[in-house]
Formats: C-alpha cells, sequence, structure tokens
C-alpha cells in the first residue's frame, strides 16, 4: 500500500505540474520548509523543494506566469514554451518523490510522470487558446485563478489521501481523452483563424458575382450527392459549420443552387468521407456576426423554434459574408414556389 500511496503522489504532483509546475513545487516547497506538513519517511526525498533556492526561484517564476496568465494571448505564448518545461519537470517531480530505485524503473517514471504532465499542460494550453478566441481578459483571468485554486486543492488532496487525489486526475485526464478530438479540431481552427488575422488583413471588397466553383477536394462531394441535378447557384468554402446533423468545427463550403432557393448544402470530408447536409432556410433570419478572430454566418428561426446553424469564415473574408447574408435575404424575401420534395440529408455514398 506504501508503494501505490507513494506512484499516487508521483503522479499527482506530475499532473499538477502540467497545470502549473512553478506553483506546485512553490506551495510545495514552502508547506515543507515552514513545517506545515510534516514528511512521512518514504516521502523524505521530497524535503529538496524546502531548500530556500528552489523556494526563492519557484516563487520568481509563478509571479511571472501569475500575470502572464492573465493577458490575451501572451498566455498561449507561455503555454506553447512550456510544452516541453512542464512534462520534464512533471517527471523530475515523479522520480523525485519515489527515489531512484533501477534505470529500467527511472525510465518508467519518468514516461508516466511525463505523459501524465503532458496531458493536463495539453488540457490547459488548448483550453487558454479556445477563450483567446474573445479579446476580453476577464475569461483569461477566471481561468487562471481556477487553475490556481485546482493546484492548491490538488496539492491539499494529495496530502490527505494520495489515491483518492490519483484517482481523481485520472478521470479529468479520462475525460479530456475522450473529448481531445473536437478539441484538437477546435485548437486547430483557432490557431489557423489567428495566423490567417495575422497574415491577412480584412478585404473590403466585394466580388462582381458570389464564386461557383467548390474547391477540388469538396467538388466530387456535391456531384455525387446531388441527386435531383441542382446547378450550383454559388459555392463558398468556410472555416467550419456548427448545427443539426452537422459536427463542430468541419471543414467545408455552402452551396446554393437555382433550384432551391430556399435551401442551402453544406457540403464536407468527415473522417475522410464525404458529408452533406441539406439546410432549409424557410423561417429563418440570416445574420452576419463578426468576430475577433472570425466572420459568422448565423441562421436562426425567425419565431425562435428550430435548428440554428452557424457558420466560419476568416476575418478577412467580411465583404463576401455579407454579400452572402443579403443574397439569402433577397432569396428569403420571395415567397418559395412549389417545389419537388427534397429529403432533410442526402445519403453520405452511393
Amino acid at each position: 500500500m506504501d508503494k501505490f500511496n507513494l506512484l499516487s503522489v508521483a503522479l499527482g504532483l506530475a499532473c499538477l505540474a502540467g497545470i502549473d509546475l512553478y506553483l506546485t513545487v512553490f506551495a510545495t516547497g514552502l508547506a515543507i520548509h515552514f513545517h506545515w506538513i510534516a514528511l512521512a519517511p518514504q516521502y523524505q526525498s521530497l524535503e529538496v523543494l524546502g531548500h530556500p533556492w528552489i523556494i526563492t526561484i519557484a516563487g520568481i517564476l509563478y509571479t511571472l506566469e501569475f500575470f502572464a496568465d492573465k493577458v490575451p494571448w501572451l498566455d498561449s505564448a507561455w503555454d506553447t514554451v512550456h510544452t516541453i518545461i512542464r512534462p520534464i519537470g512533471g517527471a523530475l517531480l515523479a522520480i523525485q518523490v519515489l527515489g531512484h530505485h533501477s534505470p529500467v524503473m527511472d525510465v518508467l517514471i519518468v514516461l508516466l510522470g511525463g505523459s501524465a504532465s503532458l496531458v493536463t499542460h495539453t488540457a490547459k494550453a488548448s483550453t487558454r487558446l479556445v477563450a483567446n478566441s474573445s479579446p476580453e481578459p476577464a475569461s483569461n483571468i477566471g481561468l487562471s485563478v481556477a487553475e490556481d485554486i485546482t493546484v492548491f486543492g490538488g496539492l491539499a488532496l494529495i496530502h490527505y489521501n494520495p489515491v483518492l487525489a490519483l484517482s481523481v486526475f485520472a478521470l479529468a485526464i479520462a475525460a479530456f481523452l475522450y473529448f481531445a478530438p473536437k478539441v484538437f479540431r477546435s485548437t486547430k481552427a483557432k490557431i489557423w483563424l489567428a495566423l490567417n488575422k495575422l497574415n491577412a488583413a480584412a478585404d473590403p471588397r466585394r466580388p462582381a458575382t458570389l464564386p461557383i466553383s467548390l474547391p477540388s477536394r469538396l467538388a466530387p462531394i456535391f456531384s455525387k450527392q446531388n441527386l435531383l441535378g441542382e446547378t450550383i447557384a454559388w459555392a463558398v468554402p468556410c472555416l467550419s459549420g456548427r448545427g443539426r446533423r452537422i459536427p463542430a468545427n468541419l471543414f467545408g463550403a455552402l452551396v446554393a443552387t437555382n433550384e432551391e432557393p430556399h435551401k442551402l448544402v453544406f457540403v464536407a470530408r468527415r473522417n475522410w468521407k464525404p458529408f452533406s447536409q441539406v439546410i432549409d432556410l424557410e423561417g429563418s433570419t440570416v445574420t452576419r456576426e463578426p468576430q475577433f478572430l472570425s466572420e459568422n454566418l448565423v441562421l436562426v428561426p425567425s419565431e425562435g423554434r428550430g435548428p440554428k446553424y452557424s457558420f466560419l469564415f476568416i476575418r478577412s473574408r467580411g465583404a463576401l459574408v455579407e454579400q452572402i447574408a443579403e443574397d439569402l435575404r433577397e432569396k428569403l424575401s420571395v415567397p418559395a414556389a412549389a417545389e419537388t420534395r427534397v429529403p432533410d440529408s442526402w445519403p453520405a455514398s452511393r
């Protein structure tokens, strides 16, 4: 049981190091130095954390992190630098708890501790990146405070019940890994939007006509799914779509057809397979919503009931998004003629 407790403490500290390495070392060192906690004989290897020099350096670095964490985008830059530092620090903390037994055991502990730190660091960095899509600092400050509270709470739980602490950390890591694909897609989109915003200025010019050609990787999808033979009125790539039956953060394109003016088709590739979804515009309100990193085309039910759709475009395409919105409003202002019934969604493959 003592060995399992040791392992729980080692991996618990590694997990907390992935969230805030400097606070973990600083708080633990202070508690040991001022004898707020009494180290059991099996944990005497942690006494080194109470050395004044370690406490001082960890305190200075934590102070820098305390302020950096509360500034949008500076926190993400700080996290990027610490993608290597935190896992290494977590691995060193883990091996310090267990002491040096054998080269094989040392390698195993380094791998386990480093991996635990890397997962929690990735969860933190991804959350921060998503929060930075809004320019206000309140979310960054709130996240920073929540992370500090998590570290203090985690350290207290490790002190009183290491096994329970490890169980809580394991459940949190499992939850993150379950949602990891969605988190990574969202993170990838935010990075791409941020880079595009830095590299491309907004283009106020509006094209004479909306484009009618799909990207080469998406063109075959519409032709395969186009069972009723509609011709394209316009086709515009978008970074992602969200709505009923449309997975979030899925790169695709919006297609309007000449034969079905009150309907849109969202086409994409999902898990390397063709994906399409017909969207009925009848009874919807079309709006353009400029965001900090993106331009959004939003379709909401006029009466407040029904599915809501949101399509995200790069920030520099604001004029194009406004033109799309105006075109859809114009089409919706004309009463729908008798139309051939179209199913809610076309099959994914034939």
